[in-house]
């Protein structure tokens, strides 16, 4: 291995939970990033990458969190966890730059992004701020800020997510530091734009001969950008080494669950296979054959959409709106037991057609046909009864599921309210049944929702939309956010429940290898119209539009296309 230009030892980190009890987050945990590479960390929500970062950083609280006395973070012949708070804010920034995962969270919503790139620079350069409003100037338009002179006086909220993790690109590499460690970068972001930041970083990486420590859990996006990769689970290194050895010579079972678990868009088991299978030792999912997918002209069609249209005023000057199109004559048939999936980028409209399917927001145009019915028609109290028959399942479910309600009062609201249950026992009896079905015990039912993991918490989502017994499931961004593990998770689930029940699914995401895998018929959206559909293989193999063109040459493909 080359020079090392930091060097973790034997890291060791406890969280007090309560004061008679400590939690492991990290164990015994080593490992070098040398000069001018890309090292990934790599694993699922709670191994333990982001505290390892935030260790290097020096940004663990200090009330909470218990270092091991011999751990040791090597950089520039001084251990960073026996550095003062002079020296390590002397660091961060100029020598050591951090990016966030979540750029609104990190970024001061009440400071344009050009006074907080530019105060990095006055405070470690000692630059008079018009200076480094110019230096700023030339930083935007080296991450690719379009209009950069403009947008220098934008506030955070006036930018799109990707244009939002740029400014926080620029403001890391804003003082030239040596090491950059990126944290979940491309986590949750359009398949476009997270090819943007990938090669954005690559390049900076380059031209600029700083090395990188890039935090994931998606092992295609480590396979395109990084030169060395550590596997973490449970706050352990499982495996390490050069990219190259652990993509074509995985050796540890949960290296080979990371790599498998992932839908890929030339193969469509019958069931994804998922951490367990590898650590219990049994395959046999990888080698089933494959699902059938498609629909034919025999599938009765249980709801259609035809030229549902939906129009947003927005504010045009100080006492004038004007009308905006977010969805556009946008028509479909979805059939009974089948799943469309919807895929494009954010801002396309996909999830504002979820959103007016089921009235929460009203339609401008268009009709949506179910049981001969034009729901959108109907009154409030005819509809009703329809709402039982459509759900959906939102992106977030920490934000979806009431944070004071427990999980039993979650899962028997919805049935009280539609007189669902003869008595408090069966309904609880019935949110017992309804949490096995999710795969989740009958204990879970007096805990709330900050008490479960995010797929844990996905599945509750799932088990309360089950309470209506539905016949469609819109799907909103419902796995975008997850660990590859728990993801193949809740599409294993997501599929049981179709083969069970017969549902429908209205599949929106922007992940297009999932889309194809979950999908029997596709619809690529653009700025609110659809601009192709068909079959998954059809689209995947022959797309015709170059939007739909774009998206697929996007998708990250693993080790196999950074090798070539």
């Amino acid at each position: 291995m080359s020079l090392s230009l930091l060097r973790v030892e034997n890291l060791r980190i406890q969280f007090r939970l309560d004061r008679n009890r400590l939690f492991d987050a990290v164990k015994c945990v080593s490992f070098d990033i040398p000069v001018n590479s890309t090292v990934a960390l790599v694993g699922e929500s709670g191994s333990g990458k982001t505290v390892s970062a935030m260790a290097i950083m020096g940004l663990l609280p200090k009330e909470s969190a218990l270092v091991s006395p011999d751990s040791l973070i090597i950089y520039g012949g001084q251990n960073l966890l026996r550095a003062d708070a002079g020296q390590l804010r002397g660091l961060r920034g100029k020598d050591i730059a951090m990016i966030f995962q979540e750029p609104m969270t990190s970024l001061n919503p009440v400071i344009r992004i050009g006074d907080q790139i530019a105060e990095s620079l006055m405070v470690h350069f000692r630059q008079p701020k018009d200076q480094a409003l110019v230096r700023t100037l030339e930083l935007l338009n080296e991450v690719g800020i379009p209009d950069a002179k403009r947008r220098l006086r934008f506030y955070p909220h006036e930018l799109s997510g990707g244009q939002q993790q740029r400014v926080m690109i620029a403001m890391a590499i804003a003082c030239e530091p040596k090491l950059l460690i990126a944290d979940e970068p491309t986590t949750a972001l359009d398949v476009t734009i997270q090819r943007q930041i990938l090669d954005l970083i690559a390049s900076l990486q380059l031209r600029r001969q700083m090395s990188v420590l890039f935090i994931t859990h998606d092992l295609d996006v480590v396979g395109e950008i990084a030169d060395h990769v550590v596997v973490m689970q449970n706050g352990e290194i499982k495996e390490s080494g050069t990219a190259a050895a652990i993509f074509n010579t995985p050796q540890h079972a949960y290296t080979k669950a990371l790599l498998a678990c992932r839908p890929r868009i030339d193969q469509r088991p019958a069931r994804l296979p998922v951490i367990e299978d590898f650590l219990n030792g049994n395959t046999a999912p990888i080698q089933q054959t494959e699902r059938n997918r498609g629909i034919d002209d025999a599938d009765s069609v249980l709801l259609e959409a035809k030229g549902v249209t939906k129009d947003f005023m927005v504010r045009q000057g100080v006492f004038s709106k004007r009308p905006f199109r977010a969805v556009n004559n946008v028509s479909f048939a979805l059939p009974k037991g089948k799943t469309v999936g919807l895929v494009g980028e954010s801002g396309s409209g996909k999830s504002t057609l979820g959103l007016t399917l089921m009235r929460l927001h009203t339609a401008t145009a268009g009709e949506v046909f179910m049981d001969g019915k034009n729901l959108l028609a109907l009154s409030i109290p005819q509809f009703q009864a329809y709402r039982r028959r459509i759900q959906i399942i939102f992106q977030n479910p920490y934000a979806s599921l009431n944070p004071r309600f427990n999980v039993e009062k979650i899962l028997t609201e919805p049935m009280i309210i539609h007189g669902i249950g003869l008595n408090e026992r069966e309904r609880r009896d019935m949110a017992i049944a309804l949490l096995d079905k999710v795969g989740m015990p009958s204990t879970t039912l007096g805990k709330y929702p900050h008490e479960f993991s995010g797929g844990q918490r996905q599945r509750i989502a799932i088990a309360r939309c089950l309470t209506m017994k539905p016949d469609v499931l819109i799907c909103d961004e419902s796995v975008s956010a997850l660990d590859v593990s728990i993801q193949a998770q809740v599409l294993n689930l997501l599929q049981d429940l179709q083969d069970e029940f017969g549902m429908s699914y209205l599949f929106i995401s922007h992940d297009l290898a999932v889309v194809k895998y979950i999908s029997d018929y596709v619809l690529v959206m653009q700025d609110g119209e659809v601009v192709e559909r068909g079959s998954p293989d059809e689209i995947y193999l022959r797309p015709q539009h170059a939007y739909t063109k774009q998206l697929l040459a996007a998708i990250p493909t693993g080790w196999s296309n950074n090798s070539t």
